[in-house]
């Protein structure tokens, strides 16, 4: 009866932690509190929990870039964000050991935008606009790519939050095929996505699109993109939910002048 008892003790426990690791630090980011499970182990290095205002992110030392920020974008926060001044700060991530972390030095005169995963258009005040400008929320981007296409994918997402009231929103660098560039230490992604979650609607979608200039997006369901990057974003979720496909507004892209 003992050794029964103390079985059924260590399986609760364990059942306990399990469930802590799958929170994650800051829960309220992610869809029913569940943190994002990477699939791929070649993504799985050297990862870091951070836990910021209103977004979180799990950060590669082997990148040296986010693997994913996360939101739970709210009506309300954007109508503060929207009489918001941007002033840019962008900055190293102190929370990192330098031997992980990108540093500004790794974009001066590379070519590439600093690319925001969670935009600071998003954000509510000057804490969390600040806390956006972190090198562990930015990818080397086409600057092209960041401010055409890829702007109007996340104006897209805002309106799509202003009228549902919110959204979960995980958005994210993709590292497919056989070479990768580096901008200084930092890789450089072949593609970004951005999945959107509605709770109203109980389905969500996804935006995929290579970073070049000239690039043409796709919308995708939540399983296709998390069978393409190897990571399970929203694990709460079951394979049928993550097949219904929430309708996405086409996007207005900001085409390059001549």
């Amino acid at each position: 009866m003992l050794r029964t008892t103390m079985r059924a003790a260590l399986l609760a426990l364990s059942l306990l932690a399990a469930g802590a690791a799958s929170a994650g630090g800051c829960p309220a980011h992610y869809v029913d509190g569940r943190l994002p499970e990477i699939r791929n182990p070649k993504l799985a290095s050297a990862t870091r929990e951070l836990c910021y205002g209103v977004f979180g992110v799990v950060h590669s030392g082997v990148t040296r870039t986010p693997l994913w920020s996360a939101e739970h974008l709210q009506a309300e926060n954007l109508a503060s964000a929207q009489d918001l001044p941007r002033k840019s700060a962008f900055h190293a991530e102190a929370k990192l050991p330098p031997s992980q972390r990108a540093e500004l030095s790794d974009y001066a005169r590379s070519g590439f935008d600093r690319g925001h995963m969670a935009p600071s258009a998003d954000m509510p005040d000057r804490d969390a606009q600040r806390e956006s400008f972190t090198l562990a929320n930015m990818v080397p981007q086409d600057a092209e790519n960041n401010r055409h296409v890829w702007a109007g994918i996340e104006g897209a997402v805002r309106k799509m939050a202003q009228q549902e009231g919110a959204l979960y929103v995980i958005t994210g660098p993709a590292f497919i095929g056989a070479t990768v560039q580096k901008v200084g230490k930092v890789l450089v992604p072949s593609h970004l996505y951005k999945a959107v979650y509605s709770p109203a609607r109980k389905a969500g979608a996804a935006w995929f699109v290579e970073n070049a200039a000239g690039a043409v997006y796709q919308t995708m369901t939540l399983a296709q993109l998390e069978a393409t990057i190897g990571i399970d974003l929203m694990p709460s979720l079951s394979q049928q939910q993550k097949q219904i496909m929430l309708r996405l507004p086409r996007v207005k892209t900001h085409k390059p002048r001549p």
